[in-house]
């Protein structure tokens, strides 16, 4: 059933327009918590709130608050946290549900509601269903007797960091290295520094004094050249990038090298296959790279693709059994030990790889990306872009052979169609995604 609110990842949008406005919020607040207690069956349920540093936090925290308080639900707040540390605590604390306030990676002008089930996972399609229904009624209160009541949890970033350091292996410590730890100016700034300071690191802080207003602003992983220049000018060993809520990761060598989430994928893969830790396999996107999977493959380690998102990657790795999973973009599913993405989690696997491979990120992958070329093309409503490209699409596919690969997919926030080759020189990649975009546009 199509969605009337929910995205792939909750409700977003820009702040103060619908729906990320405090009248909609507040009934979405209301709308959950009355989902949860027919889920309950009676029981009063319980749900944690967390936010990232967005100046917008505030007014939609207090919003939701309103709204599951009158719902009869009880709220746990905690203020700033990573989204992984929301779900880590949802699951910790046996609650029945857990929402994060965020819009990850994009300025600060946007904002957004993630929602978390029982046992910090995402939500059933059943769930999210079920609150959509509910918000297409009138909002009711409670009475007096049936409120919830809110609280506010002390020591919340101390259990997060605990369990952040409890997934790096007790016999190695990260004493000697120099890291640099950028957490664009988000909801990591005071948790993810300490993980990597406890454990023995020198650190240096790049992104980490939100004022509400500069978060991912020209820092963070989706930002990287901060971070380039400051592990260069430190002499650092490596250096480490966060987005908005800390759940992607991207890596920089001493030489300023990027190393995005396929490269660091593989790396936690590698060491695994050494150390005979089972994992069954890999999932990846459509979008990960070829280079990445033949060199997995080389190595006997089994591969899959899934739709562009995490919770796509989730579902097939829940679907296989397997362990790890990702995307290039540096969303990062360790689920030996997380039941969802987190950056620090994700970087500590790295490292601690690293350790057992006794390499570095440089000399770690041993393969060379195949070069990508991705055009957007602009589509009318209802126009059949598929009839329009299946020649040039034939085409390109018979000259790449297993030389390279095509994605063709929509975008689902606008009228496009991104056109994705991949092919081993950068000139056939771009020629071959000319041609079919061309052929696209020929016809619009």
């Amino acid at each position: 059933m199509a969605r009337k609110y929910f995205g792939t990842d909750g409700i977003r949008g820009e702040a103060g327009q619908f729906p990320i406005t405090p009248d909609f919020v507040l009934k979405l607040g209301c709308a959950y918590g009355r989902a949860l207690i027919k889920h309950e069956q009676g029981k009063r349920p319980q749900v944690i709130i967390g936010k990232d540093t967005r100046i917008s936090g505030y007014m939609l925290e207090t919003a939701l608050v309103a709204g599951f308080t009158a719902a009869g639900v009880d709220v746990i707040q905690t203020g700033p946290l990573p989204t992984p540390a929301i779900a880590y605590l949802t699951r910790a604390l046996r609650l029945s549900g857990g929402v994060m306030i965020s819009a990850s990676h994009n300025e600060f002008s946007d904002n957004g509601i993630k929602f978390f089930a029982e046992g910090g996972v995402k939500l059933s399609d059943d769930m999210e269903i079920a609150i959509e229904a509910e918000l297409d009624k009138e909002m009711v209160t409670r009475s007096s007797r049936d409120l919830g009541r809110n609280r506010r949890i002390n020591g919340a970033d101390d259990r997060y960091i605990e369990f952040c350091k409890s997934t790096f292996p007790s016999h190695l410590d990260l004493r000697g290295l120099k890291l640099v730890i950028d957490t664009a100016n988000g909801a990591g700034y005071h948790t993810t520094p300490k993980v990597f300071h406890e454990l023995g690191a020198e650190i240096i802080q790049i992104g980490h004094e939100p004022n509400g207003f500069n978060i991912n602003d020209k820092v963070g992983a989706t930002h990287i050249k901060t971070l380039q220049a400051t592990v260069l000018q430190n002499e650092a060993d490596y250096g480490i990038a966060l987005d908005g809520d800390g759940d992607r990761l991207m890596m920089v060598d001493r030489h300023g090298a990027v190393f995005d989430g396929d490269k660091l994928i593989y790396i936690i893969a590698k060491a695994h296959m050494q150390q005979g830790i089972p994992f069954g396999g890999v999932v990846g996107t459509v979008m990960s790279n070829l280079g990445m999977e033949k060199a997995l493959n080389e190595r006997g380690i089994l591969f899959a693709r899934a739709k562009v998102g995490d919770r796509y990657v989730l579902e097939m790795l829940k679907q296989r059994g397997w362990l790890l999973g990702g995307e290039s973009s540096g969303h990062i599913l360790c689920m030996d030990k997380h039941n969802t993405g987190d950056g620090t989690i994700s970087a500590l696997q790295v490292l601690a790889a690293l350790k057992t491979l006794e390499q570095d990120l440089n000399t770690a992958v041993d393969w060379q990306p195949y070069p990508q070329t991705m055009i957007n093309v602009r589509i009318r409503k209802g126009q059949d872009w598929q009839t329009a490209s299946k020649q040039a699409l034939a085409a390109v596919e018979k000259e790449l052979g297993d030389r390279g690969r095509v994605v063709l997919r929509p975008s689902g926030t606008e009228p496009v169609v991104r056109v994705m080759v991949e092919a081993e020189q950068a000139i056939l990649a771009e020629k071959s995604a000319r041609l079919i975009a061309d052929a696209i546009e020929a016809k619009a």
